[in-house]
């Protein structure tokens, strides 16, 4: 391999690890920085802020004498508060002995339990807030489809087989397709009636209202093979498709429509598919095997899917409006709240064996992903912020030993009993938890090398 071939490759990879690290550094800041500022209201001191573990590369002591850091594997992060042992806050039994009584107070150990359970549960909470407002942030930015139905930018389509001439513009007005007429964005149901009663054909007639005026005008399917979003690490990112690619061909059967493409590749059963794609102007060939997938259905369960990982859309970009503050925030938690579902649903079907573990990745996959999706922009990077915020909000919350679920656990026990379980406890419990904690990255880890 010569030196030209090989740099780009570099690029790649260092893009990748960027990605990667700027993706991991903002949840664990985030994570750590809900136990630091909860602890210091509640009057707990934080001796050390680290983000990252292993050699600190700098460092400074703020006002409120925390020692702030930057260690050299960026794969987490921790908040050492004073009678901590260890980054998992164990408790330093030989250190608690030395302090001062008056300075109890003022360790996690010693603070009263409303303290040390808030505290704690800050972290996750933290994770739940990043992820709601970037969802919230990009809805309000991106805002929401104009209804009624609005032609906002026109994409580029290749020609009609045909040779007709598409004649939708910007800001054209969509009253009916092929004389059925456009339902309200809002009705689901109708709008669903509407797409499956429109004629499949490369070629439709459109009544729009242009300058106040209706006119017909010819328009593509509403539903073209374009390619608006590929998934990471699918079949389609193997080839380099990319969003604004259009699919014109499988296995030199032209297609046009969306649902055509899909049925070729679910009735393909995993078989290679031959695609003709149209980019910028210019037509070529790529082969690729659709993967199994698991995907969730409304009742809970999981179905086996064959998808190459592309999504699509309309054939025009849709003019949009802003939505309230309310609602946008409305829907940025319950987006929170869906994720934290389909992650329950997902593990829970995982653990029983009814769908793959390989939907488990690792920091390889996940480092993978970050380069990939940041590659299609700020808003996709910060969607991918917002998803495995919510998801790593969710898994420190299980009741293991080591993660802050585990701690809310014994607090609950002390709650109940009065006492806290026994040091000696303590310390196996967090042992096994540790445990299995470094098994499940370990398991994932090999599921990102051999699945």
């Amino acid at each position: 391999m010569d030196l030209a071939s090989f740099l780009p490759q570099i690029s790649g990879f260092a893009f990748t690890i960027v990605s990667f690290v700027a993706v991991i550094s903002i949840i664990v800041a985030v994570h750590e920085y809900g136990h630091y500022i909860v602890g210091r209201w509640s009057g707990i001191h934080a001796e050390v802020f680290s983000l990252g573990f292993g050699p600190v590369l700098c460092s400074r002591v703020d006002r409120h004498g925390t020692r702030w850091q930057i260690a050299l594997l960026p794969f987490g992060g921790f908040v050492k508060f004073l009678g901590d042992a260890n980054a998992a806050s164990g408790k330093d039994a030989d250190a608690m002995a030395e302090i001062d009584p008056a300075q109890l107070r003022r360790t996690m150990h010693g603070a009263p339990l409303w303290a040390r359970a808030a505290t704690v549960a800050a972290g996750p909470v933290f994770n739940f807030v990043l992820s709601a407002v970037i969802f919230t942030v990009l809805i309000l930015s991106s805002g929401v489809a104009r209804d009624p139905l609005t032609v906002g930018q026109v994409i580029d389509l290749p020609a009609a087989s045909t040779g007709e001439i598409y004649g939708l513009q910007a800001g054209d007005e969509i009253l009916a397709v092929e004389g059925i007429k456009v339902p309200s964005l809002a009705n689901g149901e109708a709008w669903t009636r509407f797409t499956d009663a429109i004629p499949m054909e490369e070629v439709l007639g459109y009544r729009v209202l242009r300058d106040g005026v209706e006119q017909e005008v010819a328009g593509p399917v509403l539903s073209p093979t374009l390619v608006r979003f590929v998934a990471p690490r699918s079949a389609a990112s193997d080839i380099n498709l990319q969003p604004g690619d259009v699919i014109t061909a499988i296995n030199g059967a032209p297609v046009y429509e969306f649902s055509q493409l899909r049925e070729a590749v679910e009735g393909g059963n995993g078989a290679p598919l031959v695609l003709n794609i149209w980019r910028n102007g210019a037509e070529f060939e790529e082969t690729l095997a659709p993967r199994r997938t698991d995907e969730p259905q409304p009742d809970g369960g999981f179905e086996v899917k064959w998808r190459i990982g592309i999504g699509g859309g309309m054939a025009f970009d849709p003019a949009t409006e802003t939505v309230g503050v309310g609602t946008a925030i409305g829907s940025g938690v319950a987006q929170v709240g869906n994720v934290i579902q389909m992650s329950l649903s997902g593990l829970g079907h995982m653990i029983l064996g009814n769908i793959s573990t390989c939907n488990l990745s690792g920091p390889i996959g996940i480092a993978e992903t970050s380069g990939a999706v940041a590659s299609q922009g700020i808003d996709s990077f910060f969607r991918l912020v917002a998803l495995i915020s919510a998801g790593i909000g969710m898994l420190n919350l299980f009741p293991i030993p080591a993660l802050d679920g585990g701690h809310l656990v014994f607090y609950a026990y002390e709650a109940v009993t009065g006492r806290p379980p026994r040091d000696r406890v303590m310390q196996v419990l967090m042992t096994v938890g540790i445990a299995l904690v470094l098994s499940m990255m370990v398991f994932s880890l090999s599921n990102d090398l051999f699945c």
